[in-house]
Formats: C-alpha cells, sequence, structure tokens
C-alpha cells in the first residue's frame, strides 16, 4: 500500500492505493476542518422532545448543533459531547453526549476539549503503520506532523494520469462498475443508484457489479439510505440478489460497515452506511468548495489580479477559511482581498 497526497490551495486530496488500484480516498481542507470527532462542552439551548434530542450551542461564532437524547440536563446546562456527524446535507453537527470526567472544570461557556481525526488520519488508520507517503509539495510535507516524516517521501507528480482520471471520475453523476453502469442521484433523503447496461444485462451481471458498486460508494463517501435499482431483473427475482450483495460488502471491508437492509416492496435493493463526514460530490459543490476550485483556478491558470469579486456565499467561506488565502500567497505570491456581488449569470466571479 502507499498513499499519495496532492495539494492545492485550502485542499489536499488523499488517496489510498493497493497495488497501483484506488482503495480509498479524502479530500483534507486544514483550514475549515468539518469537526467530526471533536470533543466539545456544549450548552443546551432548547429541548425537542419530538426529535429525541435538544439544540446545542458550540464554541465559535453562529456554531450550533442538535444533539441526540432522551434524558439530557435541562437548558442552559453544559455538556461533554463529542461529534458524531459533520454538517452535510442541509443539516448541522449531530453530537452524544459524553460522561463527564473527574477533574475537567465545568466553566461558563462552551468551548473545544480536542480536535477529531483529520481526514488524512482516518486513510492512515487503513493502512500499515510503515505506509509510505508520497507527495510532490514541499509545503504539505512541512505541514504534516512530525512522526510522519520518517514515511515521507518526494516525488515530481504524486497524482499521475491515471490517478488524476480516477479521482476526476469520481465527481461524475455516472460510474462504471463491471458490465454495468450505475447513474448515481443524491437527494436530501437518500441517494438512488440506476443500474444500467447497454446490451441486455441479466442476473450476473448484476452479481458481478456489486463489489465494483460498493466501492465506488466508499470512494465518494456517499452515505444514508441508499437504493438501487438492478438491471433486468424481475421483480420475482430481485429477493435472490441480497445475500450477494451482503456477500459483497463483506468482501469490500469498508470501515463504515455499511448494512444491506433487503429489499423494498417496489424491488429496490436497501443499504445503509453510516453518515460521518459530508459525501465528496457535497464537498466540490458547497460554496466551500467552489471558492476554492476558484482558487486553483486561479493558481493552475496564472490568472493576474489582487480583487477576488464572487457570491456573498462563496466569499464567506474562503473568509472562514484560514488556510486557503495563504497557501495561494506562497504559491503565487498573490494577496487577495476578498469582494462580495450578488450571485449573477455564469461565470459567477471575476478577478481584477
Amino acid at each position: 500500500m502507499e498513499i499519495r497526497l496532492a495539494s492545492a490551495p485550502g485542499e489536499i486530496r488523499v488517496a489510498l492505493l493497493k497495488d497501483d488500484a484506488l482503495l480509498d480516498a479524502a479530500l483534507w481542507r486544514p483550514g475549515a476542518p468539518d469537526g467530526w470527532g471533536d470533543v466539545h462542552i456544549v450548552r443546551i439551548t432548547a429541548h425537542a422532545p419530538a426529535l429525541g434530542g435538544a439544540f446545542v450551542e458550540l464554541a465559535g461564532p453562529a456554531c450550533t448543533g442538535f444533539m441526540k437524547g432522551r434524558r439530557l440536563p435541562p437548558e442552559g446546562s453544559l455538556v461533554r459531547a463529542q461529534v458524531t456527524r459533520a454538517a452535510q446535507n442541509g443539516k448541522g453537527l449531530r453530537l452524544r453526549a459524553l460522561p463527564w470526567p473527574d477533574g475537567l472544570e465545568t466553566g461558563t461557556a462552551p468551548r473545544r476539549l480536542t480536535p477529531g481525526p483529520t481526514p488524512l488520519d482516518d486513510i492512515l488508520a487503513l493502512a500499515p503503520s510503515d505506509c509510505p507517503i508520497l507527495t510532490d509539495s514541499a509545503a504539505l510535507a512541512a505541514r504534516l506532523p512530525p512522526r510522519l516524516h520518517a514515511r515521507l517521501h518526494r516525488v515530481s507528480h504524486s497524482f499521475d494520469e491515471v490517478l488524476e482520471a480516477d479521482w476526476a471520475a469520481l465527481t461524475s453523476p455516472d460510474a462504471q462498475v463491471g458490465p454495468l453502469t450505475a447513474h448515481i442521484t443524491p437527494t436530501h433523503a437518500l441517494t438512488a443508484i440506476d443500474l444500467d447496461a447497454h446490451q441486455t444485462p441479466d442476473f450476473a451481471a448484476n452479481l458481478a457489479c456489486f463489489g465494483p458498486l460498493l466501492r465506488e460508494i466508499r470512494l465518494r463517501n456517499l452515505s444514508g439510505t441508499i437504493l438501487i435499482d438492478p438491471a433486468g431483473v424481475r421483480s420475482s427475482k430481485r429477493p435472490a440478489l441480497v445475500p450477494f450483495l451482503r456477500k459483497a460488502a463483506d468482501g469490500e471491508q469498508d470501515p463504515l460497515q455499511p448494512r444491506i437492509t433487503g429489499i423494498t416492496p417496489g424491488g429496490l435493493l436497501e443499504m445503509t452506511r453510516p453518515r460521518h463526514r459530508a459525501p465528496l460530490h457535497e464537498l466540490y459543490a458547497s460554496p466551500h468548495g467552489q471558492g476554492l476550485a476558484i482558487l486553483q483556478r486561479i493558481a493552475s491558470e496564472g490568472l493576474k489580479g489582487d480583487r477576488l469579486h464572487a457570491p456573498p456565499a462563496i466569499i464567506r467561506s474562503l473568509e472562514a477559511d484560514s488556510v486557503a488565502l495563504e497557501d495561494l500567497f506562497h504559491l503565487t505570491g498573490q494577496r487577495l482581498t476578498l469582494h462580495s456581488h450578488p450571485v449573477s449569470p455564469s461565470p459567477c466571479w471575476s478577478l481584477s
């Protein structure tokens, strides 16, 4: 195995390879961590019995979340809690209450106690302790924890053409999964996957696609409820696909351990995968993702200017990122000032 890191302003792509095949992927944005795994002291602001929990206030400007629990302390109380789901799918942080350890002072306001793992830490946990880490950026190498320095190897291109193509394919709504094509449609409630084929598919073709499909789900970090419409299999035979999908899920050894729940009355295969971090498509489509894409284009195309004009949501996301603009400055020498303008037809941003 080997880990490859490719850096751009505000963003690091992390790829875990085994025998030159992409096994897992993560997007790390050091200046805007998603908070997953953080341990906080939070304040309960409002109980929500109908939702089975309470809304809480975290440290930071306008930082709120929801904590599950039927027997939580009164409103105004401070509670120790851990983030179990990053903000995603239009919903904020999800937390769970933790016991209060001896010796920990209560304090008077919410505060973060310990940060959670980074997306790089997630990938490191899947690899052997001596797995080499390849990067083509001296600045990125210096940013990594000292404990990793002995494993670092400088290369001319950490992402070759094949790996770049594999990564780019993860942003497409379509994926080739064995003999079939998966059309992937995320919604707020669930992710729908329609399996299709250029020729008449059969039962065996669906079985052959299950391994690659589950790998695609893992690489894209799709989560929540996932419904799969098999290709060319009559409704009466679709329940027979379930044990094969379960076997394929066991073979993929996904660290999030997706659960194959069965078949819906309409004949769709149903599975659930825990929501931890936001999926890849959401990270790229978010205002922050769009803002970083602008900075990356400025750097890669050598665009000149020191005033970036963009819609307010994009500007706010870049202002909240403590790293991205500095990365651009160290890479290009350009010190940008940010200016909001109303949303307008494409292109939505300009440099002057």
